[in-house]
């Protein structure tokens, strides 16, 4: 069976505490309680446990429907679309061999500030004829 890719915690039966803070699918807190516990809960209302954060005692889970795990999957990936990209800009420059010495040190200096701001620089020389 192919894992789905969420783009959010886990969905389903698999859950690996035993203790968890569950929140309905209003957004109201449930408050703490065992795992057969919010499976029972899960199964009595036809809903999911999605985790949201586990990097906190006790992790939180919400219960969720099909619809509301797809919405805010959507949700998610526009947000990360809308984001600006955390990989690296690539500044390209090309001039001749037989560039004035005025122009050459303006260059130079772009070439300063692109690496201050810490973008990739490719550098193209062609050979005046």
């Amino acid at each position: 069976q192919p894992k789905s890719k969420a783009a959010f915690g886990s969905v389903g039966r698999r859950i690996p505490y035993r203790i968890l803070h569950v929140i309905n699918q209003d957004g109201e807190s449930l408050g703490n309680m065992h795992r057969a516990e919010a499976l029972r809960l899960m199964d009595q209302h036809g809903l999911k446990l999605v985790l949201l954060r586990e990097n906190v005692e006790p992790p939180v889970y919400r219960l969720m429907t099909g619809q509301q795990i797809h919405e805010e999957q959507l949700k998610r990936a526009e947000k990360k679309k809308a984001s600006p990209k955390a990989g690296v800009v690539q500044k390209e420059l090309s001039f001749s061999s037989a560039i004035a010495k005025n122009d050459l040190e303006n260059k130079t200096k772009q070439i300063a500030q692109w690496i201050e701001k810490r973008h990739h620089v490719k550098v193209t020389i062609r050979q005046a004829k």
